[in-house]
Order: C-alpha cells, then structure tokens, then sequence
C-alpha cells in the first residue's frame, strides 16, 4: 500500500513492535488466566470429591479445545476458501436475506461512501482524495472480480463463521451451568423433606413396623390415582402434563419414591440419605449434557441450511425444544403416576408403609437415558438460538435482515426464557429424582457413602 493510510492495508512489516508486544501480552495472559482457572478449578472438585463436576469441567476443556482446532481450519483455510470462484448465480439461491435486501444494503453503502468522500474533499487534501480513490478500486478487484465470478466464501463471511461457533459453544456451556445452578437450588428445597424423615424417623424405618396401610388414605394415591384418571388414561396424561407446572414433586411424591429406591437398591441402609444422593444424581447428569455431541453439530449444520429468507425456521425451529420440553415433563410426571397406578390396581391395604417398585419399562424404549438425551438437546437447541440471537444483533445490528420481524423476534425470546427456567427449575430435578433407578451404577460400590 502506497501510503499506509488504510485501516487494514499495514503488516507485521510497518506495525510499531510495541504494539505487537502489547497485543501478544494481553492475548497470552487471558489465555493463561483462563487455563488456570480451569485448572484449580479441577484440583478444588477432586478434593472435594465432586467426580461428575471434576467430569463435566473435563468436557468443557474438550470443547474449548475443539473450539481452537475450528479456529485453527479456518484461520489457515480462509484464503483457500475465498479464492474458490464460482458464477454468481450459484450464490444468489437459498439467501437468509433477499437479494432487494442486498440491493438496499449496496445502496446504503454507496450512499455513506459518496458521504464520506464529499465531507472529505472539504477537510483534506486532494492527495488524500486520490489514496482513498485508489484503495477503493483495489479493494473492488478481487482475485475472482477478475475472472468475472465471486467467492464461494468470502474472508469477512468466514470470520462471522468464525465468531459465531465461538458464541454458540460459549453460550451452550453458560446455559447448561445455568441449568443444573437453578437445578441444584431446587433440589436444596427438598433438604427440609428429608430432615424430617430423619427427625420423626419415618420412612424407611416404619417399613419395619407390623402395620396396616389403606392406600385410598395415602397422600401419594390420593394425588395420583384416586379422582383423577381411575378409569381414564386421558384425564391422568392431562393431569400429568399440567402437573409438571405447578408441583412437580410434592413432599408425599419424595417421600414415596425416596422408600422404593431406598427398599429396592439399598435396603440394608436405612439411614440412606436420599437428598444427598438426588444431588450427586443432577451432578452426573449434568456431566452429560454439558459437551457439544456430533448429532447437535449435524443439526446446526441443518439449521444454517434451512436458513432461507421467507421460510422463518428461526421462527418456528423454536418450538421444536418447547414442545419436546413438555413432552419429557408429562412423561416424566405420568412415570409417576403408573406406579401409583401399578400399587392401587392390585391392593386396597397392604401390610407396612406403600413401597413403589422403579422401572425401566415406564420410560420410551425402556430406556431412561434417552429422556436424558432429549433434555441435552432441548438445552442445546435452546442455547443455539438465544446464541444466535445475540450473534445476530452483534455482528449484523438489530435491524438486519436476517433477524427479522419484531413478531417474530419476541416469541422466541419468550420461548428460549421458558424453556430455560422451565428446564432447570422443573423438568432436570424431576428426571434426576424419577429415573433413580439406573443410576443404582452411582451407588452400587458403597451405599454407605450417601449416609
């Protein structure tokens, strides 16, 4: 560059080195910072025995490590990527924003060009006029203008690629930590249930005890069996799916299912403290929902795809999560009632305190993970587009085409607020506390430890 007067025209060769060591220092110190950090981090979990924290933090770093293998390709394959030239026609299909956008977009940049260049001729040379002439028509000669084509991918459009992976695992991480936050606090309200279990000595001590149950006079058939849904499927699927907003566990749905975990996997313990299990429970939950898998890559992938101005799947890919959120609600709430229902079906007393026998068979393939996978994906999808959102307004403006309406804006937001406390506060401690029964692999080398 003749002048060295462009903003990115100027190299390693004529940048001051001070400002090059200055640059480095501050990049170096966050990057060790945050290394630190992660790394005490890790020390404090294992001291305190935390494994599936100790577990999680290590996905993390596998995901920022990823993150800088991404920024890595297309850092060394951004010139690769520009310079394969195609007709322009090729990229005038399946556009976020059309092309009388673009058009509009071309107009208003002239338009502030042409600005700028009168207000200069009045405040500086004509030297300066004639650099600023020439930088522009180099920077409109491109290697592919010359051929007569444009870009697969231009330099810019990778690099708001770039910014946008880094944004979407950012905030997929934040949330997820958000999650099991609100998680672990609404396990904590459950601390004063078990307390007094433990003060009255009731629960599974009384199991002991010669005594007659009549289970029409049991809290937990009360709510669960008797009045609504005894000879309707449909009204007990309707009361589990609002049930899951309101009183997702009741004391007497704790006390129940904390006797037939208790009965089932750790009979021998009766002092078996149920609450702290529930907490390292959510702990190793969230150890598999914090990392980024292959499948939630494909469906960004998907996602960027479908992207196409008109079509509005900004929109509407929004309620995929909300309503698979509500779906793993009710099923988890109706998991609760079946075994209600199972007690109530064949007895009408029984001898000692109302036992529920946890099961496999109540959840979708038998499989009590997969619901587990279906909240990974909720929280993933969700944290995509609250990402997004702030991608979008960052990078692009408020106003940007790709954003959209505000009628489409709003609802999302609203959604993504939803699903997230929804999720956390409801649906997360719901799952850890019903699907006890495969996590007997957590407790099954020494019962004794949740004493």
């Amino acid at each position: 560059m003749a002048g060295g007067g462009g903003e990115e025209g100027v190299n390693l060769e004529f940048t001051p080195t001070w400002v090059v060591a200055v640059v480095c220092t501050v990049i170096v110190a966050v990057s060790l910072a945050v290394e630190r950090l992660l790394h005490y981090g890790g020390i404090y979990l294992k001291k305190k025995n935390q494994k599936p924290l100790y577990e999680a933090l290590q996905k993390i770093k596998e995901e920022l490590m990823l993150m800088g293998f991404i920024s890595l390709l297309l850092t060394v394959t951004q010139n690769f990527i520009s310079k394969i030239c195609v007709s322009e026609h090729v990229v005038n299909n399946m556009l976020p924003c059309s092309l009388d956008d673009k058009r509009k977009a071309h107009e208003s940049n002239a338009t502030t060009t042409q600005h700028y260049q009168r207000f200069l001729a009045t405040a500086v040379s004509r030297t300066a006029r004639r650099l600023l002439a020439e930088e522009s028509s180099t920077s409109a000669t491109g290697y592919c203008a010359r051929k007569g084509k444009v870009p697969l991918l231009s330099v810019e459009a990778i690099h708001h690629l770039h910014i946008f992976i880094f944004v979407l695992a950012i905030v997929h991480v934040t949330f997820c930590v958000l999650t099991v936050f609100f998680g672990s606090i609404r396990i904590r309200q459950w601390q004063h249930w078990e307390n007094s279990i433990a003060k009255d000595q009731s629960g599974t001590e009384q199991v002991l005890k010669k005594k007659i149950t009549h289970l029409d006079q049991h809290s937990f058939i009360k709510e669960h069996f008797l009045g609504i849904g005894k000879n309707s499927s449909l009204v007990g699927w309707l009361h589990s799916f609002f049930k899951q907003f309101y009183a997702s566990v009741t004391k007497s749905d704790y006390i129940t299912l904390r006797l037939g975990f208790i009965m089932t996997h750790c009979k021998t313990n009766q002092k078996f403290n149920f609450h702290r299990y529930m907490m390292r429970a959510l702990e190793d939950d969230f150890k598999r929902v914090v990392g980024i898998s292959w499948y939630l890559w494909i469906f960004v992938v998907i996602f960027l795809l479908l992207n196409v101005n008109g079509w509005h799947t900004y929109f509407w890919i929004a309620f995929i999560p909300f309503i698979l959120l509500l779906a793993v609600g009710t099923k988890l709430e109706h998991v609760i009632t079946q075994m209600a229902y199972e007690v109530a079906e064949k007895h009408a007393a029984i001898e000692g305190e109302l036992v529920v026998k946890p099961s496999d068979e109540h959840f979708w393939f038998n499989r009590p993970y997969f619901v587990l996978f279906l909240i990974h994906f909720i929280l993933f999808q969700n944290a995509f587009e609250i990402g997004f959102f702030f991608w979008i307004w960052v990078q692009y403006g408020f106003d940007s085409c790709i954003m959209g309406q505000v009628k489409y804006i709003v609802p999302r937001l609203i959604i993504g607020v939803v699903i997230q406390v929804l999720c956390s506060y409801s649906t997360l401690p719901l799952y850890a506390i019903v699907t006890q029964v495969s996590r007997f692999a957590l407790i099954s080398l020494n019962c004794s430890f949740f004493l």
